[in-house]
């Protein structure tokens, strides 16, 4: 694990990533092998993520999702999140279905990496199926367009690039919108995470790197020093995620 010597003792491990991914990264000298994911989580001192397989985002939903699957049973320390192609709401009623079936608590969208517009009848479409299903959603893309989609819906829903920028508007939906949450990974301003957290509360928030895309120091470092009371800094680093899955304490 990486030292840090001056962070306090209580927040050097972050229980939950709810931002890794694995597989093949096209047109990166990244390694997203398995294990180098899994080591770099390890070094970084985050105990689990929420992992989601960038075959099944990019290439084949089915067998990236299966390959999803066997990844957390070979790492237990990865829990697994299955998607769905955003162009096809036909056939994602049938994967949806079946991800449900087998106890997949967590549903990732890549709206645009898949090219989906914001204003998607599809996209509108599957986020209503995963309400149905009781499924969280973690999903890309930026908030000032993305959350269209996911209000008014009853949906439990991370968005993964809420940017510091994006800090007022994510908190004025999040008033409305119970369960809306934000991925800390771009919020890098100096108050960002602070300001979510006093406006709505730290249950507005969870730890996300996105790994191995981005380097997880930058995130980790970020949030291990953030001005939040250890309640708080407990409930962004593990207790939203652990919520999700049913692991509330």
């Amino acid at each position: 694990m990486v030292t840090l010597p001056h962070v306090p003792a209580e927040r050097r491990e972050i229980g939950v990533d709810v931002d890794v991914l694995f597989g093949a990264v096209p047109n990166r000298e990244v390694d997203a092998s398995l294990d180098a994911v899994a080591g770099q989580q390890e070094s970084h001192g985050v105990r689990r993520g929420l992992l989601c397989s960038l075959r099944a985002a990019l290439f084949d939903v089915r067998s990236g999702n299966d390959e999803t699957r066997k990844a957390s049973e070979q790492h237990p320390r990865f829990v697994p999140v299955g998607t769905v192609d955003v162009r096809d709401a036909l056939g994602a009623e049938d994967e949806i279905a079946r991800l449900a079936g087998s106890g997949t608590r967590l549903l990732r969208l890549f709206p645009p990496e898949q090219w989906a517009e914001p204003v998607s009848p599809g996209l509108a479409h599957i986020v209503d199926v995963a309400v149905t299903y009781d499924l969280v959603l973690l999903t890309s893309g930026d908030f000032s367009q993305f959350w269209r989609p996911f209000a008014g819906r009853g949906a439990r829903v991370c968005f993964l690039d809420v940017h510091a920028y994006r800090v007022s508007d994510f908190v004025v939906m999040a008033r409305r919108e119970p369960g809306f949450v934000a991925s800390t990974r771009m919020l890098v301003g100096p108050d960002s995470i602070e300001r979510i957290a006093g406006e709505v509360g730290a249950h507005h928030l969870a730890y996300g790197s996105r790994t191995p895309v981005h380097d997880v120091m930058p995130s980790a470092l970020r949030l291990r020093t953030a001005g939040l009371t250890e309640q708080d800094w407990r409930q962004v680093s593990r207790g939203t995620a652990e919520e999700w899955l049913g692991e509330e304490r």
